[in-house]
């Protein structure tokens, strides 16, 4: 009988999930020691390249360090034993957090918001994600039974695999892009929902690979096609569990605090984009007239905002309190799900300790509204390119100030790196790439 494998995983700066194995029987052998890690492996880029120079060299070393409560199941493609999977925080060798690990600064951030306002972010990532093999019909047919039928039990897979990882699925459809799909997790706290995100993407590679298909979770997976994005939801919660985002007497029901949050969002979203949204291909999507983000605003039904107060509804028993959340649109999976909540915290946190007035809320299609109506919602411009947002992240020193120094250097190297490679490639091959590494 083959013997299981376990894994201890982090996510790095470009979103892949790299880690080491070991057989499953010795768990909790490594669940106390971890497993030795290397610091220039943060300074991989999305296609297994370790870009140098960076500021780690061969020098050092590190452990990865297990968190019980992100233990899983992750389905094995080959039918066998699913691989018993661990998130765990980087660490120096004595044991205190490693300046760079991307899973601390979201705790971090956590840890900051709760001690300064008393607040607590509950979170949810709806992820959109495309098969790229075209052997079955229909291709482009949204949220059909078709769809669904064709395709079966390729979607009861899934949602089972999630369940058995403790990720509590929620919803599952075909989108309007040619066979895209989307999944979506119940809401959790900050630190558990981006764990949970990371799980989910390689839990659905690896269910539609055994079902003989291949999934992207790219942006964009060919010129003027459908794109891919990953939304952040979030609400808010007092130490007492209250929830305090809506309040039904103030515009859109958002309440003061939640105002001043989404406030903080939108100024320094410009500047933190590219954590967010960190690939070369990520700008085709992120552009008007995509259902992505058409403005840097606060909307309310209106899919063309970059933060979007969710509806609510009047179903039996509802609680709009428990239903109240916001939208951060402007993400996809070339993020690293642990920073990506990790800036919107801390901006959020910036808007809150300025007080700063709620956004002006837009409602309905922003089209139909003045140019003059339109400036003073609108919180600056999307980056047009990896290339511009890497430039406005770097002239933010807000927005740097939140990164470790080491951190952002190796961020920053990457990517640009990463962006010289971009440039280099035909059109079709820089949609295949990233089609392959995400």
């Amino acid at each position: 009988m083959t013997t299981p494998i376990a894994a201890i995983l982090t996510s790095d700066l470009v979103g892949q999930v790299r880690g080491r194995a070991f057989p499953a029987d010795e768990i909790d052998d490594y669940a106390r020691s971890g497993s030795g890690w290397v610091p220039a492996n943060l300074a991989l880029d999305p296609f297994g390249r370790i870009i140098v120079p960076n500021p780690f060299g061969s020098i050092g070393d590190l452990r990865i360090m297990p968190d019980p409560a992100t233990r899983a199941a992750v389905a094995n493609e080959t039918g066998g034993q699913p691989v018993t999977a661990m998130l765990g925080d980087l660490v120096n060798p004595d044991g205190t957090p490693w300046d760079c690990c991307p899973r601390t600064f979201l705790r971090d951030a956590v840890r900051d918001l709760e001690e300064e306002t008393g607040l607590r972010v509950i979170s949810s990532f709806e992820h959109e994600f495309m098969l790229r093999d075209d052997d079955r019909v229909p291709g482009r047919k949204p949220f059909s039974l078709e769809s669904l039928l064709t395709y079966e039990p390729l979607g009861s897979n899934v949602l089972q695999a999630l369940r058995d990882a403790g990720l509590e699925p929620e919803m599952w459809l075909p989108e309007f892009g040619d066979r895209q799909w989307e999944v979506t997790l119940a809401p959790a706290p900050a630190l558990q929902a981006a764990d949970r995100a990371i799980l989910l993407r390689e839990i659905v590679r690896s269910v539609v690979r055994a079902a003989g298909e291949r999934a992207t979770f790219s942006p964009i997976v060919e010129r003027d096609g459908g794109g891919n994005g990953v939304h952040i939801h979030l609400s808010f919660i007092d130490r007492e569990g209250t929830p305090v985002a809506y309040d039904p007497s103030r515009p859109g029901g958002l309440s003061a605090v939640a105002g001043s949050f989404a406030a903080g969002v939108l100024r320094h979203a410009t500047a933190f984009q590219a954590l967010t949204a960190s690939s070369g291909v990520s700008y085709e999507r992120l552009a008007p007239g995509r259902w992505s983000v058409g403005g840097l605003f606060l909307g309310e039904n209106n899919r063309e905002a970059l933060l979007r107060i969710c509806p609510l509804f009047d179903t039996p028993g509802a609680d709009h309190r428990k239903q109240f959340n916001l939208e951060y649109r402007g993400a996809d999976a070339t993020a690293n799900p642990w920073i990506a909540l990790g800036v919107l915290i801390r901006a959020g946190l910036e808007g809150v300790r300025a007080a700063l007035p709620a956004p002006e809320v837009v409602s309905g299609d922003p089209a139909e509204l003045s140019e003059q109506q339109l400036a003073a919602a609108t919180h600056g411009r999307m980056p047009s390119s990896l290339g511009e947002a890497l430039d406005e992240l770097q002239a933010d020193e807000t927005v740097t100030s939140w990164l470790p120094p080491r951190l952002l250097e190796t961020f920053l190297t990457v990517k640009r790196a990463e962006l010289a490679w971009h440039g280099s490639l035909s059109e079709p091959e820089r949609y295949r790439v990233y089609a392959e590494a995400y």
